[in-house]
């Protein structure tokens, strides 16, 4: 197998056609992204190895209308406009999640759904996959598919799998890597962090192989289109950054001892529109595409810094000291503030004015490292590693109220109306009712031994990915509804 480097550019291989098969009404409508003036140059993607089962046709998007809108507007059939503070939508349909944290990229799920707050292995399953091999990376789930990440953890060859939405039955499996997954050195960490980013008919996705970081891009039938090597990476605790789409842009990070970059790629290419080179410190977390302060900013918090970016140019907006060294969490705004936290080697929870005035709003010493947190309605809720649910008033930190679930959490929450769903490294997903007068605890629902990927609420289903102990290249991914 052949990786491409930069210097790589050769024609791409011909797409066959695809046959076409209608979707409902809601996922007809899909945003059209503005142009950009960067020049197109197809590149080689790598070999790929995809089998689709008997009479699968390839879902392609038909009938589809198209809307330019401005950054933060959210259209969907049949739903309301969100606030201007949200960031930009990738789908344009409730029955969808589409990239890490949701449709809106904050951990927000559509309004309006009645997704069960209680299960069990005999209750409210729809049903229940085996998923081969082993990864963190959250479900993404489009149309009538679900898309993951997946690592063999005895070749470690890493892969992407798409399952159908409505059966659980596999549909195909690309290999993007044979070999060369890299876990890390975190007996909590995985080969297959990276959650897929499905954005206006391609696949986005980042693997840490071979001693350097891949983002690849696919179709939805699973063939490889494009592979950039984003750089050499130097393993401390593994590689957890997933792509976040722009416009035109896939904007990838890599932070990590050797001296990371953080990049803008042309979406059709994978050419490098932009980059920056980071400090030569270990970081784990995700660009955050945000609407704040009147602008669109991408944030990336770590490495001793709170840096704020033109997600289109790559020109440095702001830049502040602070949060920690480390940091997992993805930055959220309330429309006015950012906020960031960290948990290495001190604990660091802060919220920064987004206008680039360099002003503290308030911080405190609450280690919320992994999970990311959620901003809502002028109120900042988060659950703790060690298990703790927080509410505070996002405009001067104070705390609200303060509850104990239980156990270690890695997975980010995720909101639903006035729910929250979260889970524990243990299995265990707690649903509590969360507003700023007061905690409510719901349910707790045990599946599985362990889950480090994050709930998935759409279509009024909870998607979770679940592990056992003893058997790690063996996970499960359930549908669980009413």
């Amino acid at each position: 197998m052949h990786r491409l480097h930069n210097h790589d550019v050769h024609p791409a291989p011909a797409i066959p056609s695809i046959a076409m098969k209608p979707l409902p009404s809601p996922h007809d409508l899909i945003l059209q992204r503005g142009p950009l003036s960067f020049p197109a140059r197809p590149i080689d993607g790598r070999e790929t190895q995809a089998q689709a089962q008997p009479g699968f046709l390839a879902w392609v998007r038909t009938s589809v209308r198209r809307a330019t809108l401005s950054p933060g507007v959210f259209i969907a059939l049949g739903m309301l406009t969100l606030a201007p503070h949200v960031r930009a939508a990738l789908s344009t349909s409730p029955f969808d999640w589409p990239a890490w944290r949701g449709p809106t990229r904050d951990g927000i799920a559509t309004p309006g759904q009645s997704p069960p707050t209680r299960w069990s292995e005999s209750e409210n399953i729809v049903w229940k996959s085996e998923l081969p091999g082993r990864g963190h990376s959250s479900p993404t789930v489009v149309g009538n598919r679900i898309y993951l990440a997946t690592a063999d953890t005895s070749t470690w060859a890493q892969s992407v799998l798409c399952l159908d939405r409505r059966t659980g039955a596999k549909l195909w499996t690309t290999t993007v890597h044979p070999s060369g997954g890299d876990p890390g050195k975190q007996v909590h960490s995985s080969a297959a962090s990276s959650t897929i980013t499905f954005d206006d008919g391609r696949l986005f996705v980042n693997f840490l192989n071979s001693g350097a970081v891949f983002t690849t891009a696919l179709s939805p039938d699973g063939q490889v289109l494009w592979q950039r090597n984003i750089g050499p990476f130097v393993t401390h605790q593994g590689f957890a950054s997933s792509p976040m789409t722009h416009e035109q842009l896939v904007l990838v990070a890599s932070d990590h001892r050797g001296g990371g970059v953080v990049a803008g790629l042309h979406r059709d290419t994978g050419e490098v529109v932009w980059s920056h080179p980071r400090p030569k410190l270990p970081n784990y977390t995700s660009p955050s595409i945000l609407r704040a302060a009147g602008k669109t900013q991408m944030v990336l918090a770590g490495c001793n810094l709170i840096a704020s970016y033109n997600p289109l140019t790559g020109e440095k907006l702001w830049e502040l000291p602070g949060s920690t060294e480390e940091c997992v969490v993805s930055a959220v705004t309330d429309g006015s503030r950012i906020f960031v936290s960290g948990g290495y080697p001190k604990n660091h929870t802060v919220a920064v004015e987004a206008d680039g005035s360099k002003r503290i709003a308030w911080q405190n010493t609450a280690r919320v490292y992994v999970p990311s947190m959620i901003a809502q309605a002028g109120h900042l809720y988060a659950v703790m590693d060690a298990g703790l649910a927080v509410c505070w008033k996002s405009d001067s930190g104070e705390e609200l109220w303060k509850e104990r679930l239980g156990g270690d959490f890695f997975a980010s929450p995720v909101m639903v109306n006035d729910l929250i769903y979260a889970s524990n490294v243990s299995g265990k997903t707690f649903v509590f009712q969360a507003t700023p007068r007061s905690f409510r605890l719901i349910e707790s629902n045990q599946l599985g031994e362990e889950a480090y990927a994050s709930p998935v609420i759409c279509g009024s289903r909870v998607y979770l990915r679940t592990g056992e102990k003893e058997e790690r290249n063996r996970q499960y991914l359930y549908s669980i509804g009413k």
